[in-house]
């Protein structure tokens, strides 16, 4: 809905963006697009957020402990995406394979470098560099008396020492944070007394140290799969627990002569034993939780009007808004179970038209009513709270309901099918989906627009 009441808005010009990975770049641009003065805040010394690969690990391995040296990487060495690239790219500079320079990674599901080198592709072409404050760790964000933000952030230098504070104000504030930082992790009974090694997905990067160890990984998720098949070609035994697989015995999985599926874990014990729900057991020398996330603000205070309740962030319109604080607050890539790029844009659109005051939002009522009838939705359906954000089911209705507030038109019908048809080949193709595929003429789609950007974009000489 196009404002027509523009000029009551409040006025706004200028923005903070918390973070600079994909999310953080795109709604720099778009805010850019909007004629706002954007100032990026990115604590790492380059983009790409979680697309930034490094072979440090966090002190704790669980990621427990609030004092230990923390990595904002979670990227493992092997790691591919699971999706096509087709399906990643932002509307307007497509993630085709042509884009690979030579030496690069031109593969249909490249690795994370190539992810990175598009980002970096992305924010060279749209000028976003001189935007970004790096080194920058923001501490403290919190509303003044007249409505617009104070935003405290500190320099870190190279050893991670302080480098001095400032303090600025900011009419808006787009909280573009990432969540793939604080680690969520498995509840398991005994657990204290369990002499084994644990840790988190999020401090795995290589096999090689698991060579002839029995290996437990919690979880069904794609860091789950990826890091057991990993692992098998080093350990000795590779065990996977999925709270979602019945309480019967464990399983060879197919293709793979030393990994077996479990159900859930009942107890863990001082001789190194872990108990199934089944009644079978193992001796076990590592568990790895691949068990997800916590979204984690440390720097926003709210008063406690903005909470994460069993990572339930709320109250959030549509994901982004804070009804009493919309829209000069607003988090970007919050849903998950989506094609990530595509929903940070789209999302980015909308914010930055509700902040030039273009687009008009719902009165704070309205937007409470609609997050209490989306709860309703989720309770009637039986999901639990910490899938309130999980946009599985209903992520194509929602770009849609995005594009159609920035007055764009639905997303092209290829990206729709292509992120099915690659759901569907994941899951009968588990080990070789990424090399082996029968959406080709879905491909040919993508190609094809590939093809009209390059005829009518204006950096089209680039490549």
């Amino acid at each position: 809905m196009v404002a027509s009441l523009a000029a009551a808005l409040p006025a706004v010009s200028r923005v903070a963006v918390i973070g600079a990975g994909a999310a953080g770049l795109v709604a720099a641009r778009e805010l850019r697009r909007e004629g706002l003065r954007v100032v990026v805040f990115e604590r790492d010394a380059a983009i790409g957020g979680t697309w930034v690969y490094t072979p440090a690990t966090e002190s704790d391995p669980l990621g427990l402990d609030p004092g230990r040296d923390i990595v904002l990487s979670s990227l493992y060495e092997s790691l591919r995406t699971n999706l096509p690239r087709e399906c990643m790219g932002f509307l307007d500079f497509p993630f085709s394979s042509r884009r690979a320079p030579d030496g690069g990674d031109a593969r249909r599901f490249p690795g994370h470098r190539e992810v990175l080198r598009y980002l970096q592709d992305f924010a060279r072409d749209f000028d976003l560099y001189g935007l970004i404050r790096f080194r920058r760790e923001v501490e403290r964000v919190e509303r003044d008396h007249d409505g617009r933000w104070q935003v405290d952030s500190r320099s870190v230098d190279e050893a991670g020492g302080d480098g001095g504070d400032e303090s600025e104000v900011f009419d808006g504030v787009v909280v573009c944070n990432g969540h793939f930082t604080e680690p969520r992790i498995a509840e398991i009974p005994g657990i204290d007394v369990w002499p084994g090694k644990q840790l988190h997905s999020h401090n795995y990067r290589v096999p090689e140290p698991f060579t002839d160890q029995v290996v437990l990984i919690i979880g069904s998720a794609a860091s789950a799969v990826d890091i057991s098949r990993d692992i098998v070609r080093y350990a000795k035994e590779v065990h996977i627990s999925n709270r979602s697989l019945p309480d019967e015995p464990p399983r060879k999985q197919l293709g793979h002569d030393n990994m077996w599926l479990h159900s859930m874990i009942a107890s863990t014990h001082s001789d190194g034993t872990v108990v199934f729900r089944d009644g079978s057991s193992v001796q076990v020398d590592v568990i790895i939780h691949c068990t997800g996330y916590n979204y984690h603000f440390p720097f926003l205070k709210t008063n406690g009007i903005i909470t994460v309740d069993d990572n339930c962030v709320g109250p959030l319109y549509k994901h982004v808004f804070p009804p009493s604080h919309a829209p000069s607050l607003a988090f970007i890539g919050i849903p998950w179970k989506v094609a990530p790029f595509l929903m940070f844009e789209l999302q980015s659109k909308w914010v930055a038209g509700a902040l030039s005051g273009r687009i008009a939002l719902p009165t704070k009522e309205e937007m409470l009513e609609d997050v209490k009838a989306w709860y309703s939705e989720l309770e009637s359906a039986g999901w639990p709270k910490r899938y309130t954000h999980n946009m599985s089911n209903k992520q194509f209705e929602y770009h849609d309901w995005l594009a159609k507030q920035c007055e764009l038109p639905p997303v092209v019908e290829w990206r729709n099918l292509m992120y099915e048809a690659a759901g569907k080949n994941r899951e009968a193709r588990p080990e070789s989906y990424r090399d082996e595929w029968d959406d080709d003429h879905l491909i040919s789609q993508a190609e094809e627009d590939f093809t009209k950007f390059l005829c009518h974009s204006s950096i089209s000489s680039i490549y």
